[in-house]
């Protein structure tokens, strides 16, 4: 009997959205043995976590762990507030950074990636951010992963021994279409995710926000169905 060999342990952040679902699924492919971590922050769309734990049980990760603290002591943003969800509005161009961003919100999440990762001794990590299809957020440009980077290996024991850290962003610069396709061609189950930012009670997608509106077109444009239900009014 031959032993399996080890694979390269990494950390992927899992939402529990589409884009980081598929991000998990590159990481195994790539042949990454992974560990998630998602975030329990006080996020009104905290529904993500369920998605969370049924993706990662999906693609067979061993080990996901949900770090909980309250970026709600803060508030500035309308994930984190009372503050309502503005609705999407395609005709309209991005001019400013929307009230959905939350700020340094990857930054904290990038820092708890770091330390699991300095534990479980991994010196890769996945994140979902998109410079494409996205909402105006800083966070999710590649200055932004490149300068984690380099914070990363500047406050680690591992960059200090002369090892290496990689911050990998699969989806940096792939449409929210390309992001699907790639995921179905990994078997990604996408009716486990959710991706909405005001979603009802049981989960189910408002169909109006911008995330919302970001993942329909995507289905759209790569031809296939969501398998999400949405409200008639906007089906």
């Amino acid at each position: 009997m031959v032993d399996q060999l080890r694979r390269k342990p990494a950390i992927v952040l899992l939402s529990g959205g589409l884009d980081s679902a598929t991000v998990a699924a590159i990481a195994i492919r790539e042949g990454y043995e992974v560990s998630a971590l998602s975030f329990d922050y006080g996020q009104r769309h905290r529904h993500e976590l369920i998605s969370a734990q049924r993706v990662a049980e999906s693609l067979g990760i061993k080990r996901h762990e949900v770090v909980k603290f309250d970026l709600r002591a803060f508030g500035g943003s309308s994930l984190t507030s009372d503050a309502p969800v503005p609705q999407a509005d395609p005709t309209k161009a991005i001019s400013q950074i929307p009230s959905t961003y939350v700020p340094g919100r990857n930054t904290i999440f990038l820092a708890f990636a770091l330390s699991f990762a300095e534990v479980v001794g991994a010196s890769d990590i996945f994140l979902g951010v998109n410079a494409t299809d996205y909402a105006g957020y800083p966070d999710c440009r590649p200055e932004f992963v490149q300068a984690f980077e380099q914070v990363a290996l500047a406050g680690t024991r591992i960059g200090a021994e002369g090892g290496t850290i990689k911050i990998h962003a699969p989806l940096l610069r792939l449409s929210k279409s390309e992001t699907i396709r790639a995921g179905l061609e990994l078997d990604v189950d996408y009716s486990l995710t959710s991706t909405c930012y005001d979603p009802g009670i049981n989960g189910d997608p408002c169909g109006r926000c911008d995330a919302c509106y970001l993942r329909r077109e995507g289905f759209n444009n790569a031809g296939v169905e969501d398998p999400l239900m949405y409200p008639a009014e906007v089906a």
